[in-house]
């Protein structure tokens, strides 16, 4: 078969439903090939989506017009708001999810596209002339030739599970790796490395004595994660909560030497903030326990994800240790835990658009640029949709700054900083996270979703009106006068104690307001003057991102530039003078050396 298409997307995750629907939605004819079509969008790892920093992007996704969050707002059976207990800027939403109900709809959702082909195939390689890909060979249906080619591989290049002494070729459990895709890369001469990590064993909930347990339910404020979404309206399931503890600790201390992260058989680094229970166990041995969720895997289903004992060890020392936790003596275990090491793509060989520098045309997006995590993978794969899209309609790419998105600070990090580990989104990784917040990720990028034509009419209606809503609220607490010495309701909002109850009880016309305006107003009010001088530090910041550097710009030209200096950009190719200052090693002497040097040739900055 030779089939022709605009766009090709290679892999069904998270980053490949992302990418294929962003694509179909701009106007290009997309076809996405995935081993198993029934595991589209498979959780592969834990039930949940969002998280600290991960609710964020789970926001701007939705607020963009991406699938995640309609999709978790269908299929969630747990919601809470984390970080509560701290400041409003990194309160993070997180779901748990019915792993089926999840996959059926993005499933449903993406045969339903208009402009988007479903196939379940293998992609053995790339078609490249001329520097530039041309289409996938797979190995059922064959070539398939394609303007733009959208790689979001996962765990699948090159996997490989370990359980004990037990090696298995997977790109996951009961999926073959991606061997032969694997090869292109290599010969193709991209920096390739190699990373690894790891799921628990599933558990038998008729097997676990809940009534040991911590009883954790949902909030009960929920806001949903999709702006279009206007109230959570389905069932949902508590979790519960245990912990490890001395005995569980000396079981696992005495299983280390079958351990294949301890004996040397794991090569690939793995996520410093998701350690396997053999690593907490190792590396703080001054810790007596550590906390354990207990997560439902669906309203259907009896298997339990118990987050935090993430596991390399042979079946007979994960039964032994978890059942000398609390509530779990008699557990039995469904599925065993694993670690997995696959390859994945140094992500300085990426522009800040995701198309690779090596071979024109081709994109990468997901676990394959060294990210982990769903969130970072549907982010990644819905910026590279619409730039694979933009590309084939001859658009300038969508670059988000460090400013406008966390979305902005992931891409930034990872093509001018690369990783040596999988990288995750942190809130601390955003310098204004005050700016970046949940709350207001729609009236910071829909509009920019609305401009290239993403999000659809419905959507943006909703979004004026929703805007409209909270300058209405705020102009109505200014206006609105309390009693003497009290001042403006807006002023009153700012005291510290005053919640919106509070207010609520003073101002009763709010209550025409929905919570999720009302959130928005208060952390606008209370902010302000944080906001406004966060602000200024942005133009600052933009400042610098508007010196645009062109591509086949001559880093050796510079006088005074160090070699090291001229070595770095020249291998990085930072597109503004922002990004330049952000790679690693490079000097405020150097930066401003560059600044001079593109000033004087050009004239201009932007």
């Amino acid at each position: 078969m030779h089939d022709e298409y605009d766009i090709v997307v290679v892999g069904g995750g998270h980053a490949g439903c992302e990418a294929a629907l962003a694509a179909a939605r701009l106007g290009t004819k997309t076809l996405l090939i995935t081993h198993a079509v029934d595991r589209i969008a498979a959780l592969s790892c834990n039930p949940a989506i969002g998280g600290t920093a991960k609710g964020h992007l789970v926001k701007e996704i939705d607020a963009l017009g991406g699938e995640m969050g309609k999709a978790i707002d269908s299929a969630g059976i747990q919601f809470r708001v984390l970080n509560r207990s701290r400041g409003y800027a990194v309160w993070s939403s997180r779901a748990q999810a019915d792993m089926g109900l999840y996959q059926r709809y993005m499933k449903k959702t993406l045969e339903q596209q208009a402009n988007l082909h479903v196939r379940q195939d293998s992609v053995e390689g790339l078609l490249v002339t001329d520097g530039k890909v041309r289409g996938v060979d797979s190995k059922i249906f064959g070539r398939c030739h394609a303007r733009r080619v959208i790689i979001t591989s996962g765990t699948f290049l090159n996997g490989l599970i370990h359980i004990g002494a037990t090696r298995i070729t997977a790109g996951r459990a009961g999926d073959a790796a991606a061997v032969a895709l694997a090869g292109f890369f290599q010969q193709y001469g991209f920096a390739v490395g190699r990373l690894k990590t790891g799921t628990t064993p599933r558990l038998d909930a008729r097997s676990i004595d809940f009534s040991q347990l911590t009883q954790q339910d949902s909030d009960a404020d929920i806001i949903p994660f999709s702006f279009s979404t206007d109230k959570i309206t389905q069932p949902l399931l508590p979790c519960y909560i245990t912990a490890t503890n001395a005995a569980t600790h000396a079981i696992i201390s005495r299983h280390l030497d079958q351990s294949p992260l301890y004996g040397g058989d794991i090569q690939g680094v793995g996520p410093r903030y998701c350690p396997s229970i053999e690593d907490k166990v190792v590396k703080f041995p001054q810790r007596q326990s550590h906390q354990i969720f207990l997560e439902p895997h669906g309203y259907d289903t009896c298997e339990v994800y118990p987050n935090g004992i993430s596991t390399s060890l042979p079946i007979a020392a994960q039964l032994a240790f978890v059942r000398s936790i609390k509530g779990l003596q008699q557990a039995e275990i469904i599925r065993a835990g694993y670690a997995i090491e696959y390859d994945f793509v140094d992500p300085q060989e990426l522009y800040p658009s995701l198309e690779t520098k090596r071979t024109a045309h081709l994109y990468l997006a997901g676990q394959i640029n060294g990210t982990t995590g769903y969130e970072e993978a549907a982010a990644q794969g819905l910026m590279a949709g619409i730039n694979a899209a933009r590309s084939c309609q001859d658009k300038e790419p969508l670059v988000l700054s460090r400013t406008q998105a966390y979305i902005g600070v992931m891409v930034d990090d990872l093509v001018t900083k690369g990783t040596s580990e999988p990288y995750r989104m942190f809130t601390s990784r955003a310098e204004h996270r005050l700016h970046l917040r949940e709350d207001n990720a729609d009236l910071r990028l829909t509009p920019l979703g609305i401009d290239i034509g993403l999000v659809d009419a419905r959507a943006a209606a909703r979004f004026g009106q929703r805007r409209t809503a909270l300058q209405d609220c705020l102009a109505l607490l200014q206006r609105t006068r309390l009693n003497e010495p009290r001042g403006t309701a807006r002023e009153v909002w700012k005291r510290p104690g005053v919640g919106q109850q509070e207010m609520l009880a003073l101002v009763p016309q709010l209550r025409d307001f929905a919570p999720r305006v009302l959130r928005s107003a208060e952390i606008e009010i209370r902010y302000e003057g944080y906001i406004k001088r966060d602000a200024r530090n942005m133009k600052l910041l933009d400042d610098l991102e508007r010196v645009l550097i062109p591509h086949s710009f001559e880093f050796a030209a510079v006088a005074g530039l160090r070699g090291e200096f001229v070595e770095k950009l020249s291998r990085i190719r930072p597109a503004t003078l922002g990004q330049a200052a952000r790679i690693s090693g490079m000097t405020p002497t150097a930066v401003q050396l560059l600044h001079v040097f593109l000033h004087n040739r050009t004239g201009r900055t932007s």
